[in-house]
């Protein structure tokens, strides 16, 4: 009897403990959670971006993208070197900011994997003078501040050679071109390329030097009016293209063609040209 009696006591002690493994299985909510949380985080796109214009855009993005199933978490920087290290160690799934040439000399410069999954828009560089009201007005020797992004120098002397300011060197590369580059400069213009681009509307409303190159994310985020304050716009028909940029693979995911294709809609494109009147003018 007492064998008996043990043998149903093992028996339900051996049922119970299977039970309590199901249950414990069944309720393993950190498991479930942890495979949804797998799948959550697929769905969210951290995107690093300057403040003006390209955080502003992506905040109209968001609900949109939100619709396609993909949160965007949105990242705001100051400078130009950082959202493309942030990209490289993976804190950024991609980042919005840069200029193709810019793309370019960063990937040559510091050999990033990276690629252009879309361009964008285009914000003109604009010439800007507390001292003159056009270009022509410029006087013999008169001082043009620079910023020191060596990327955007044949930029902006592209820009002033088709202003008729100065002349580059037959065959140059204009995207490429460099001070050393002009081999024409009627008015003895002085360059000074020493300052940091965020710092060149600050010089402006200082009344530094007598001209200023200001790219107009800079100019627009100090609350500078491109089209009404320069003396001076770049056409739009610029290189200079705003981009999404990605580590190399990255362009083919569904995430991130979801991300171009809502910034490349009708809707954003329209939103860009309310919003900045031409200031930022879409590409597609």
């Amino acid at each position: 009897m007492k064998k008996i009696l043990s043998a149903i006591l093992l028996t339900v002690l051996v049922l119970a403990l299977a039970a309590c493994g199901t249950k414990d299985k069944g309720n393993d909510t950190s498991g479930n959670n942890n495979a949804a949380g797998d799948k959550e985080e697929s769905t969210k796109i951290v995107i690093g971006a300057s403040n003006t214009p390209h955080a502003v855009i992506l905040e109209k993005v968001k609900p949109m993208l939100k619709e396609k199933g993909y949160d965007l978490e949105i990242e705001t920087y100051q400078d130009y070197i950082l959202p493309n290290k942030d990209l490289e160690s993976g804190l950024l799934d991609a980042n919005y900011f840069q200029t193709i040439p810019y793309l370019e000399s960063q990937i040559a410069d510091f050999g990033y994997d990276f690629v252009n999954a879309g361009g964008i828009h285009i914000e003109p560089m604009g010439v800007y003078s507390k001292k003159y009201k056009s270009l022509t007005e410029l006087p013999d020797g008169a001082t043009v501040l620079m910023s020191n992004s060596v990327s955007d120098h044949g930029r902006v002397l592209e820009m002033l050679e088709k202003e008729g300011l100065i002349t580059l060197a037959e065959g140059v590369e204009k995207v490429k071109a460099e001070l050393g580059d002009i081999v024409d400069n009627p008015k003895n213009l002085k360059f000074e390329p020493d300052y940091e681009a965020a710092l060149m509307p600050t010089l402006y409303k200082n009344d530094e030097g007598d001209a200023l190159l200001i790219n107009s994310n800079y100019a627009i985020d100090a609350g500078i009016n491109p089209l009404e304050d320069s003396i001076a716009l770049e056409k739009t028909d610029s290189p200079y293209v705003n981009v999404v940029a990605v580590r190399s693979g990255d362009e083919n995911s569904d995430a991130i063609k979801a991300l171009v294709e809502v910034l490349q809609s009708k809707e954003i494109q329209e939103f860009m040209l309310k919003e900045w009147g031409g200031s930022v003018v879409p590409v597609k």
